[in-house]
């Protein structure tokens, strides 16, 4: 395909996405991993800008979920929320790695790759089915992406630990977060304060966003690491520029607004593509298996202390705990690049990644999607 046609193509995939979307009444971002799927069946290979632009689009995702926690209520929930999302890492993470070790007869770094990419729980996907569906708004909705932080905190640990070796760009790029994110949280009242910056056309609320977030990403790719973490507490430290006036919510919807219309698309298609439909079906029973065994895992991890701690929702917050994308992926692609699983494993592992971003979610949206979401009671103390 003639590069120059790459564009328009998927410009036209976002658009019939986004229809599907609202026909069937699911998140858009299921449709697009599996329309994105679909087309890299049939050849479509991302081009470079969409490989980088996709980065781009999910550490905007987690920078944008950062905003919508209530930092008051992961203090006063502290615990519920580090004890799930604690137990949705651990126990995935154990028995991915024993199966793959003892059972599946993967070599010790192959097997921790599984299970560490298998641990995960997707920040992207549960902030944007959360947010389609209102529920970023609610007490339940702020506690599962405080949960999800927990998750992907223990699962970017582990990968760190284990298999990134130190080096001086390493160290750089945690120096340079650092500081980015202690200038950001002293500095940025004079551009989000700013009377003479407010409500212009030029943005310069969004661009000074997009200067931060792409500062991270460079440090990340000096250091061979990921920008995601860093953004995350930035959007997290930064939440209360975003719901302090009238005037910094319609700066955050604009950021949505821009994120979602074409940045944040290629992130999922860009996902769905890196699908190997083809070494999967070599595999089936292997996929099959990781994939039960991620599920089981993740019920066995979440689900008792979700019904715990939130009654309401414990099923959804179950399912949407059970997804995965970012960190899988990032995952898969750092054991395939280093050389701990070869290809196979790889498209197995990442197709797991993707039917664990798409299953549980259609499930949770239609089935246990909690009902008149904006009305439902807030939780106590002790979680009854």
């Amino acid at each position: 395909m003639h590069s120059e046609a790459v564009p328009l193509l998927v410009a036209g995939l976002i658009v019939v996405s986004s229809l599907i979307s609202l026909r069937l009444g699911l998140s858009v971002a299921i449709i697009e991993i599996l329309i994105g799927t679909l087309a890299g069946t049939v050849g479509l290979k991302p081009e470079p800008w969409m490989l980088y632009l996709s980065g781009f689009g999910g550490v905007l995702l987690t920078f944008l979920a950062g905003t919508e926690v209530d930092v008051r209520l992961m203090r006063e929930r502290f615990r519920e929320s580090f004890l799930i999302g604690f137990f949705s890492f651990l126990a995935p993470f154990a028995g991915v790695f024993l199966y793959a070790y003892f059972v599946a007869g993967w070599n010790l770094q192959a097997a921790l790759i599984a299970g560490t990419a298998l641990s995960t729980t997707s920040l992207a996907v549960v902030y944007s089915v959360l947010v389609e569906t209102n529920l970023s708004r609610t007490e339940i909705g702020k506690l599962i992406m405080a949960a999800t932080f927990i998750t992907d905190m223990g699962t970017a640990l582990v990968l760190s630990i284990l298999f990134v070796k130190p080096t001086f760009y390493t160290a750089l790029f945690v120096v340079a977060s650092v500081v980015v994110i202690v200038l950001a949280t002293r500095l940025s009242h004079a551009v989000f304060d700013h009377p003479g910056l407010k409500n212009k056309v030029i943005e310069p609320e969004i661009k000074y966003i997009f200067l931060l977030l792409f500062v991270f990403m460079y440090f990340a790719r000096l250091g061979d690491s990921h920008a995601v973490l860093p953004a995350f507490l930035l959007g997290l430290l930064l939440s209360g520029h975003f719901v302090e006036t009238a005037e910094t919510k319609v700066v955050r919807n604009r950021l949505r607004t821009v994120a979602y219309a074409m940045v944040t698309p290629l992130f999922f298609l860009v996902g769905g593509m890196n699908v190997s439909l083809g070494l999967i079906a070599s595999a089936t029973s292997l996929f099959l298996v990781f994939f039960g065994l991620k599920m089981l895992m993740k019920f066995l991890g979440v689900h008792f202390l979700a019904k715990k701690y939130i009654p309401q929702g414990s099923m959804y917050t179950t399912l949407l705990m059970s997804t995965g994308l970012t960190f899988g992926t990032i995952s898969s692609a750092f054991g395939y690049e280093a050389g701990f699983i070869n290809q196979t494993q790889y498209s197995v592992l990442i197709g797991v990644v993707i039917a664990s971003a798409v299953i549980p979610t259609f499930i949770a949206q239609k089935w246990f999607m909690p009902v008149h979401s904006e009305d439902l009671p807030e939780l106590d103390g002790n979680g009854a």
